[in-house]
Parts: structure tokens; sequence; C-alpha cells
């Protein structure tokens, strides 16, 4: 599964941003056709995002917001994803609602690879959390978009990020439960504060995966937070390593330091090493995801 530890989103219609943000060390680049696009720039954001997505989808991860789908121009948009083969990473569907939705973004990308992730900004995407995440195979992420469902709410923007608990945990159980990435929304602003730093660490601790970037100044500070500590990822080696041997040997049960080893520490040893970039020894475990 992609790593999304910063994932960097980059308006489609002006291509200087967008080839910074490509050029970026962002783990991934959205390029958006929907929010920062104005209506008379849409098929010119389109032409431009596809040309990206053919020249930089070789080389690192790339994917396309497209707009909704109740809007005129989504149909002209999953057509181009689909046309794009397998450069383009993933489609980004915004106010995801429903499972149909998923499906029928599913049938659009045929037999691609493309993936696809639903970005939950609306009530009624956050309380059919578990029904989304529980779609299409190829169903990578979720997303908090923390912009309209706020303005949908009525919840003023500046609020403590405690204040988005019961949406963040639900997001989460949701995603576990389907072995989707769990990503959080950005922080509407563009400096790499500790307003910035500490939503994000608040989220990661929650045990979200990674956080989406408005700027490029803001990468550095979410990969850090979502990167695992040395001392996190040698103690994973060793859960994994210990595990790795007991199964080789035929051991039902295995020990570390004196603590019994079970599946729940290997489930959480083998993210920290997937959220490092390490590969994880293989246990005979099935993998979380489909």
């Amino acid at each position: 599964m992609q790593r999304r530890r910063a994932v960097l989103v980059a308006p489609a219609s002006d291509e200087r941003k967008a080839r910074k943000a490509l050029a970026s060390g962002a783990d991934e680049v959205v390029l958006d056709l929907e929010d920062a696009v104005t209506p008379d720039r849409k098929d010119a954001a389109r032409a431009t995002a596809t040309a990206l997505v053919a020249e930089f989808g070789g080389a690192r991860a790339v994917s396309i917001r497209i707009n909704a789908l109740t809007t005129a121009w989504a149909g002209e948009d999953l057509a181009a994803c689909a046309a794009a083969g397998s450069a383009l990473g993933s489609v980004v569907l915004p106010k995801a609602e429903s499972p149909a939705q998923l499906a029928e973004v599913d049938r659009c990308l045929g037999d691609t690879g493309t993936r696809i992730q639903a970005l939950l900004e609306t009530p009624l995407g956050i309380l059919r959390v578990a029904e989304i995440c529980a779609g299409p195979a190829r169903l990578d992420a979720v997303i908090i978009g923390y912009a309209d469902l706020g303005a949908a709410l009525g919840r003023a923007a500046d609020v403590a990020p405690h204040a988005w608990h019961q949406v963040q945990e639900s997001v989460l159980l949701a995603a576990r439960a389907a072995g989707v990435s769990a990503i959080d929304g950005p922080h509407l602003t563009v400096a790499d504060d500790e307003s910035f730093r500490s939503s994000k660490r608040w989220v990661r601790d929650l045990g979200f995966d990674g956080t989406w970037v408005i700027h490029p100044a803001q990468i550095a500070g979410a990969t850090e937070i979502f990167t695992p500590g040395a001392a996190e990822v040698d103690w994973a080696r060793r859960v994994l390593g210990a595990l790795e041997e007991a199964a080789a040997a035929g051991a039902g049960a295995a020990r570390l330091d004196g603590r019994m080893l079970d599946e729940a520490l290997a489930v959480g040893a083998r993210r920290v090493l997937a959220r490092s970039s390490e590969r994880a020894p293989d246990t005979g475990r099935a993998p979380e995801r489909r």
C-alpha cells in the first residue's frame, strides 16, 4: 500500500505550482481538479493533470482529485483518469457519501491498476464511513475533509483538534476494520508551526497514517511526525523476527523480553515498518487488506 505520511495537494490549473509539488519530497502529490479550479479552467486543468501524470507517474506517486460525481465535469475527469493507465496512482473522490459512488468510479476505471481514495467531507459521508470503507477492493485510503465538513456542521475553522475526536475515531475505526489507510485532512494554514504540528501529533497518536498538506513548507514536519523513530522501528523488527523464528520452529507462541507476543502486536509492528518503508518479515499471516 502507498505510504502517505505527507500528501501535497496542488491545483492542476497552475502548472508551475503543480510541477513544484511534483519535485517535492511529499510521499504523494494530488493534482486537484475540484475546489482549487474555477469552472472556466476545468478542461485546461484536466489536460494539464493528465500530461503531468504521463510525465511523472512512472517516477513518483501521483493522484488526481476529480470533481464530485454530481457535477458536469466528473464524467470527463474519470475518462481521462482511465486513459492515464498505470501512471496514475489513484483517483480521489471528493464528497464521497456511498458505496455506490465508489462502485461507479471503480467501473469507470476498468481494468487499470489505478486505486481509489475517498474524501469524506459531508455529514452523510461520515455517518456512512463503515459502508464506504467496505467498498471496492481498489479502495486504498479515506481522508477527512475538514473545511467542507466544518462548514456543513457549523463548526468554527479554528477549533482545537480534540473537537474532531468523534469524527476522527469513526473514520479510523472504519478504516482499520476494512484494512485501508486513514489519512488526516489538511490543517488550513500554510505554516509548519506549533499549531500545525500539535494537530498532526494528535492524529498520529490516535493512529492515523499520514496527512494532507496544502503547502510545501509543511512536508518536512508532517513526514517527521508520521515516520516512526529508530527505537520504534527496532522494536517492530524484533517483534516480527521473534514471531518468524517461532513459526519456523513450529512453536505456537513467541516470547520477547519476557513478554508473550501475539497477532495484535504483530499488526502494530507491521504498520510501524510500513510507515518506515521497511519490508516486514513474513510471519505466515495474511495481509491486512484484501
